[in-house]
């Protein structure tokens, strides 16, 4: 019938047709996209921190979990890095020297609380710690990535280690529990801080575009 030929007739045309170019559509994964999910990883360890903080705190017991506890400093807690660096020459840093100290510092941290797993006395605490360090793996990770995205190269050599060799422990427990104090105030500072540079950073960097590409078949 007349529906057999139309049908016949588009299958001879088609056949017959020149090879045209495949249109591809690709997105692109770049910086942009890279540095939006390190902002929100760090973001989301935000949160975690503020409920381990106040479940480790409470682990340790008072003073350490009195809001208004706010201890010296002490000489053993310089092993842990410092976020206490004045904002204005933070600011003044380059883009790739703010990325590296993060780097850096996260890698540092990461060390001294697996040691810090493997030193509390309850199951809980553990599995909250244990899942903290993946996440903060996974935002070292993220961070080596943002740098690679940006031609810039990951900061060399290891991580040290949490304490030199012949280090004295903490001669107490109270000095013990002062440093994991200072561990986790730290952890807090970086983390706010690092918040705001990959905020200012993914205003910097354009975000991922979709392109098409046209692919040449048949000729």
């Amino acid at each position: 019938g007349d529906s057999w030929g139309i049908f016949t007739f588009l299958c001879a045309a088609l056949c017959n047709l020149p090879a045209l170019p495949a249109l591809n559509c690709s997105e692109e994964l770049g910086a942009g996209q890279s540095i939006q999910q390190t902002y929100d990883l760090t973001r989301y360890l935000e949160h975690q921190l503020r409920t381990l903080a106040g479940t480790y705190l409470n682990y340790l017991g008072p003073p350490f979990n009195e809001p208004d506890f706010t201890p010296p400093r002490l000489a053993r807690a310089e092993r842990v890095p410092s976020a206490t660096v004045d904002l204005d020459l933070w600011r003044g840093l380059t883009d790739n020297a703010r990325l590296a100290a993060n780097y850096r510092a996260y890698s540092r941290l990461l060390c001294y609380l697996r040691v810090l797993d493997g030193q509390v006395g309850t199951a809980e605490l553990r599995h909250r710690l244990a899942h903290f360090c993946a996440s903060l793996q996974g935002l070292v990770l993220s961070i080596g990535g943002v740098m690679s995205s940006l031609g810039y190269p990951l900061p060399a050599g290891p991580a040290a280690p949490p304490a030199p060799p012949g280090a004295p422990a903490a001669p107490n427990d109270f000095l013990k529990k002062m440093d994991d104090f200072w561990l986790l105030k730290e952890l807090q500072t970086w983390l706010w801080r690092s918040a705001k540079d990959f905020n200012r950073l993914k205003k910097k960097v354009p975000p991922a575009v979709v392109t098409l590409r046209l692919e040449a078949r048949g000729f």
